[in-house]
């Protein structure tokens, strides 16, 4: 069976020393914290077509009106299997699925399930979470999300790895007499752990099959980037977000917003390819905080910006 790196969503995104464009879902300009959620089949396709590497969805599972942010309303993975049926190529993310809030039984059969209907095109961004309001409601203790993420994570991967596991876990029991269907496309799903998500780096590095993190400053993120390098002994990816509001003049100078800048277009080229020479490997670009349509900037940059760092057949 192939691997995830020889052929899958992995590929067309992840390349040692390149780096590659995605877009966070709703693709849309708006204030407050609720998207339109208009067009939004039709922008995911426009998206693939223009020659973008990845689709983003993120999972909030609540409305919190603080934090400011639902992302795509719609539940994630009820969302990537409608996506996989009206997209052909693109890679479909996550950024990030909160594990300590979900049981690995339906993580591993929700991941499964849109891994094979997407041929291969997942790509798993997880996290422990950082929503307060959210672990009273689930009935977790925030306190202990960094081990309910590593049990989460010890469970899934051994019924993704196994027919009939035998499980011993805090959060289940499997006597090697159940297994999950379907598995997975390729011979796994690649992982990719966010920010701490309350774990040692040598625990990332170890476990995970990347590495995603926030926007810094160019030397802070070359910093985390070199400890990441020296942490792997074999490539892996490591993945930034990144809000932009694009302006009409191409010559603007980079002003800042929430986690981005406002710039024109040729500034935004010079961010990405210090970005790319310093180690990153994906930039999720976010387009909410736009003055102008988010079509005509997602068109602008596929005409301007994605020739430069293309994604991969």
């Amino acid at each position: 069976m192939e691997t995830f790196q020889q052929k899958s969503g992995y590929k067309r995104i992840f390349k040692e020393n390149k780096l590659t464009l995605g877009l966070f879902i709703p693709i849309e300009s708006y204030t407050g914290s609720i998207p339109t959620m208009e067009n939004h089949i039709q922008m995911a396709q426009k998206a693939e077509q223009l020659g973008f590497g990845a689709l983003w969805v993120r999972d909030i599972p609540l409305h919190d009106p603080y934090f400011g942010d639902v992302g795509q309303i719609f539940d994630p993975w009820v969302y990537l299997g409608y996506l996989s049926a009206y997209t052909k190529e693109i890679t479909l993310g996550t950024g990030s699925i909160i594990f300590p809030l979900r049981h690995p039984i339906h993580l591993a059969k929700e991941a499964a399930s849109v891994d094979q209907l997407s041929k291969g095109r997942l790509i798993l961004g997880i996290a422990s979470g950082d929503r307060r309001v959210e672990f009273p409601a689930f009935n977790i203790n925030i306190p202990s999300r960094g081990e309910a993420f590593r049990e989460t994570f010890a469970y899934f991967k051994q019924l993704l790895g196994e027919d009939f596991p035998t499980i011993d876990s805090k959060v289940g029991t499997i006597q090697g007499n159940a297994g999950i269907l379907p598995k997975t496309y390729h011979s796994d799903i690649p992982i990719i752990i966010t920010g701490s998500s309350r774990q040692s780096f040598d625990w990332i590095a170890e476990h995970g099959d990347g590495w995603m993190y926030y926007p810094r400053s160019i030397y802070q993120q070359s910093q985390s980037i070199q400890s990441w390098r020296n942490a792997t002994s074999t490539f892996k990816p490591f993945v930034q977000s990144l809000y932009i509001d694009l302006t009409e003049d191409p010559e603007e100078e980079p002003s800042p917003i929430h986690l981005g800048f406002r710039l024109g277009r040729k500034h935004l080229i010079h961010f990405l390819k210090s970005l790319e020479a310093i180690g990153v490997n994906h930039v999720m670009l976010n387009l909410k905080y736009g003055m102008r349509d988010a079509q005509e900037v997602m068109e602008e940059l596929a005409l301007e910006v994605l020739p430069q760092f293309p994604s991969f057949n």
